[in-house]
């Protein structure tokens, strides 16, 4: 016999052709295992909970809360349900899903995310991110973080509903522009071969994902050469003061961050366009500017822009001692002029150059006797000291033992890299193997890439290494070697003697070349 509905609220027994789910219930995926299990229960103890149910216009009734112990009866085939029969407007009866849904067991996020989503959608009544977090007993910073879990895209989704990746990733995945998501889910992961025809998927840590955005995609706001609040500079995006992809914008989301780095875009692209708009209206603005590059290798063939070993920049700071205050980029020449980046690292920074290759303050002449032996035979000597300096240098690093976390050290060497002259910098990279490739870019885009790729302890290392390369900038590079010999336990003495003795014994072989090349060349 079909139960009617009743207008007061009770507890009946229904029939399950009365009832049907409703199509706002946040809970969209059910465990295939838990539910036969449930419905083995059902069969010897019947269903303990009652459903709870609103009237529909119709005949029959609406699941607000319940509908895994519905599919379990279906499946049990037992004949009728208990249900707790209630008046609620849809308001009501979604928040009465969503917390139903939180208070037993464990939600999805994501369907949790679309239950809060429903709710803060409601126009009559209104609920602010705030109450929703009152009703369900969570805080505010909770439900922003799940809220967001809505602007996933497809991809994103359907890995996280597939276990591919887990709650941690989707939120950092979540923070980001659509356009960056699939970017960032591809760094979730890492191929490993195993001897198959196929590498394995391997998934990383959240800590991982977040150094790659850190790295990748985040671009700190206060290092922007351009004008936050100028809304015209690229119209169609605004002022980065109103832009809701600002972290800044959003304190529940970003709090914890906002207090490390600052704020920070997360629109690289949008990012890079106001950096062209800027250097564009700048060079308008001062057509005398000299556009300078501050990348490493060759330049493009018919490029305007000075190349790195075509100017000097003059540096801002003083220098710290008298041995700096003689170095050409702390020096002002009378060709001294502004000039922009509009190349490398840092473009739309304004710097002091001297581009002048007359100027006898950065580019000094070289001395007209080369054929001059003893000027040769000095510079000979100058040469081999170097090389043998160089050689130890290399290998007292080397000795240096590392250990460090892979936390910021990225993005520490990097800045490292950045401000470290090209010869350093190739010192850097043979140091781990690396040589130029004159058609890549040059030995800085050789050295980035590999440090990108590069392991925890790899980086470490890097970054030691890159640390005592740029402090022998300030001081004497044997003494600065010497220190962090003694601070890392490495014998020094023992690496130079080995060192002078290699060179001594190549020495010792060209000399011994040489008259057998003579003698050949006069019986030819």
């Amino acid at each position: 016999m079909e139960t009617q509905i009743v207008n007061a609220t009770e507890y009946l027994n229904v029939t399950l052709a009365l009832l049907s789910e409703s199509k706002t219930n946040p809970r969209r995926t059910f465990e295939e295992v838990s539910l036969k299990e449930l419905a083995s229960s059902i069969r010897t103890q019947g269903v303990l909970s009652p459903l709870l149910v609103r009237p529909l216009t119709e005949n029959g009734f609406e699941i607000i809360a319940g509908a895994r112990r519905y599919r379990a009866a279906q499946m049990a085939e037992v004949p009728t349900v208990p249900v707790r029969i209630v008046h609620l407007s849809d308001a009501a009866a979604l928040e009465a899903q969503l917390v139903e849904n939180l208070v037993r067991s464990e939600i999805h996020p994501m369907e949790e995310a679309q239950g809060f989503r429903a709710l803060l959608d409601l126009e009559d009544p209104k609920y602010s991110i705030e109450q929703i977090a009152a009703k369900v007993g969570k805080s505010p910073v909770f439900v922003a973080s799940r809220l967001k879990l809505s602007d996933l895209v497809p991809a994103a989704v359907d890995a996280f509903y597939a276990d591919e990746i887990g709650v941690g990733h989707a939120l950092l995945l979540a923070k980001l522009p659509a356009d960056q998501q699939e970017a960032a889910l591809s760094a979730c992961f890492k191929e490993v071969y195993n001897g198959g025809s196929k590498p394995a998927r391997i998934l990383l840590p959240v800590r991982n994902l977040q150094f790659w955005i850190d790295s990748n995609i985040l671009l700190v706001l206060k290092d922007a050469p351009f004008n936050k609040r100028d809304a015209p500079l690229v119209p169609t995006a605004g002022s980065c003061a109103d832009c809701p992809k600002r972290t800044g914008h959003n304190k529940l989301l970003f709090g914890d961050d906002l207090g490390r780095q600052g704020d920070r875009c997360t629109d690289p692209n949008c990012y890079a366009a106001k950096v062209s708009a800027h250097v564009a209206q700048t060079i308008a603005a001062k057509p005398e500017l000299v556009q300078i590059s501050s990348a490493y290798g060759a330049q493009r063939e018919g490029s305007t822009v000075l190349p790195r070993n075509k100017y000097t920049a003059i540096r801002d700071d003083k220098p710290k001692s008298k041995d700096d205050a003689k170095r050409p980029e702390f020096k002002v020449c009378k060709f001294t002029t502004e000039a922009i980046i509009t190349e490398g690292g840092d473009v739309g920074s304004i710097h002091k150059v001297c581009a002048n290759p007359s100027c006898p303050v950065h580019h000094p002449k070289q001395p007209t006797s080369r054929n001059d032996e003893k000027w040769k035979a000095e510079q000979d000597k100058q040469r081999k000291e170097q090389a043998i300096a160089s050689a130890t240098g290399l290998r007292v690093l080397a000795a240096v033992p590392v250990r460090l976390l892979k936390r910021d050290l990225l993005f520490i060497l990097e800045k490292l890299v950045s401000i470290m002259d090209e010869n350093r910098v190739e010192m850097l990279a043979r140091q781990h193997g690396i040589r130029q490739k004159r058609d890549d870019g040059g030995i800085g885009k050789t050295l980035t890439a590999f440090v990108r790729r590069a392991d925890e302890g790899t980086l470490s290392r890097l970054m030691v290494e890159a640390s005592i390369l740029l402090a022998s900038l300030r001081g004497n590079p044997a003494t600065i070697l010497k220190e962090a010999a003694t601070a890392y336990k490495v014998d020094t003495e023992a690496i130079a003697a080995k060192v002078k003795q290699e060179f001594a014994v190549k020495d010792k072989a060209k000399k011994a070349a040489q008259p057998e090349a003579k003698v050949a060349k006069k019986a030819a």
